[in-house]
């Protein structure tokens, strides 16, 4: 099988602090990853490390190899635009920039060079449409996006990243801001996006990884305790320190 990200004894450390141990971990194309795990267990940490944003933080060091395609993604910084196009990230409380709905979808497009005038224009309803946003938002192109509701601003979020064609979506706790009618929105537009792109989702919700994911990796202390199928990883996982956390017995 090919997989879209794999690390290979992937560390990780803020100055003295190891945060990642050894981690290996396989992810499939075109599916929902979860990974679950009490807080400072390394999970954002990861899902950072897949488009070398923890790169941005001082004293940061990291050993192993991350693998895209099957090309280590620790190429220098020539390529780093480019890996950050094909690698986007949803952080956990939507972002928009102070700019128009039209133009937070355009800013990707634009930086990048890719659409201008009207081929810019169907870029954006495209990126609109593939969040369900298009019939919504598509009188309100120039209203500020900062008067959207969460929801819609963490939609439009995703939109900015579905302009510059990603190849993988990185999600962290996406819905945490979010309440729980919004929550089963987003969670419906997930497994639509990920017909088309590779999806990784850090998530506190346990239930949430049950529901939109097929396979599961759970951490603790830095460590990858145990991954595979969502409903083993639940109903009968491997390890007794996996048992205990999805049972509730502590996290």
């Amino acid at each position: 099988m090919e997989y879209k990200l794999r690390t290979e004894n992937l560390g990780l450390h803020y100055g003295d602090f190891c945060a990642l141990k050894d981690v290996n971990i396989s992810i499939r194309p075109q599916a929902i990853t979860a990974i679950i795990g009490p807080s400072g267990c390394g999970k954002s940490t990861l899902l950072r490390c897949f488009n070398r944003m923890n790169e941005l933080i001082a004293g940061v060091r990291t050993s192993g190899r991350i693998l895209l395609d099957g090309r280590a993604v620790h190429d220098g910084a020539a390529g780093l635009t480019q890996l950050r196009k094909r690698v986007g990230m949803v952080f956990q409380r939507p972002n928009p920039f102070p700019l128009s709905v039209f133009d937070n979808v355009a800013y990707g497009p634009r930086v990048h060079g890719m659409h201008k005038g009207a081929d810019l224009e169907a870029a954006v309803e495209k990126a609109l449409r593939a969040t369900a946003l298009w019939d919504a938002l598509k009188d309100k192109l120039r209203a500020p996006a900062l008067g959207l509701p969460a929801e819609q601003q963490q939609r439009l979020c995703i939109s900015r990243l579905a302009a510059v064609e990603p190849e993988v979506l990185l999600m962290d706790e996406p819905c945490s801001a979010l309440d729980p009618i919004a929550t089963e929105h987003i969670e419906e537009l997930m497994r639509e996006l990920a017909r088309r792109y590779t999806i990784v989702i850090v998530t506190h919700n346990m239930q949430q990884a049950a529901r939109v994911s097929s396979e599961t990796g759970f951490m603790l202390l830095g460590e990858l305790v145990e991954f595979g199928l969502t409903t083993a990883i639940f109903k009968n996982p491997s390890d007794k320190r996996t048992e205990d956390y999805v049972t509730g017995r502590y996290g």
